[in-house]
């Protein structure tokens, strides 16, 4: 791989490193469908013309590096697996994981399918303001069901002396980040880009639709099913 430009220091945790302890984050995995992958690429690239240290989320490539490729923009920023949170990032001990992974299974054993429409571009900052984000933000199809799926999470952190979510869960999905505060290089943008995205929208019902379809469980590097449901 020569995609250089690679983030430094970009992994910084949100909660002090504790000997014994494993992040936990509890989240849906969505896939961008492809058809809505090459519309996407044109807004990501004129995001990276106006925010030029952004980085591809998890991949921590500079998107202005990626930008130079449009099938390795394609393929590195948007052929990968995004998450929307359910529950914040936290520190569990080993002896909890158990116990934790049983509940939320059990709780989650009854889910339906239901769409999610990533409608509204927006940033965030994470809570020690070391990084920026931006993001798709579901705010009408999906966005009750996500909101219960956030409180059945919330139970099961409570019972496990673990902080719960935000008061006013605002589910998405992060493309990109860069280092420290620049909400107001990113607010801009976001107005920029949702300008330029209905210049080169033909019809305004083309949003970013997924399935929900899974709920995963991430305890360190593994990674738990808590619910599937079938096709």
């Amino acid at each position: 791989r020569d995609y250089s430009t690679i983030a430094q220091g970009s992994r910084i945790r949100s909660f002090p490193h504790v000997e014994g302890n494993y992040a936990l984050h509890v989240y849906i995995p969505v896939v961008i469908p492809f058809n809505a992958r090459k519309q996407l690429t044109l807004v990501m690239r004129r995001a990276a013309s106006l925010v030029p240290d952004l980085y591809a989320v998890d991949a921590d490539y500079a998107l202005s590096e990626l930008c130079k490729d449009e099938q390795k923009l394609e393929k590195v920023l948007l052929g990968r697996e995004f998450h929307v949170s359910l529950g914040r990032t936290v520190g569990i001990q080993v002896h909890q994981i158990d116990s934790l992974v049983a509940m939320l299974r059990q709780k989650f054993q009854s889910q339906q399918r239901y769409w999610m429409e990533f409608n509204k571009w927006e940033h965030f900052v994470n809570d020690d303001s070391t990084r920026s984000f931006l993001s798709l933000e579901v705010t009408r199809t999906g966005l009750p069901e996500i909101s219960k799926q956030i409180h059945m999470v919330d139970e099961v952190y409570r019972l496990h002396g673990l902080p719960e979510f935000y008061k006013n869960p605002r589910p998405h999905i992060s493309l990109a980040w860069a280092l420290g505060d620049v909400s107001s290089k990113l607010k801009q943008a976001t107005k920029e880009i949702e300008k330029f995205e209905n210049s080169i929208i033909s019809s305004k019902n083309c949003n970013l639709r997924c399935n929900f379809s899974r709920i995963v469980c991430k305890v360190g590097k593994k990674v738990y099913d808590i619910c599937k449901i079938g096709d």
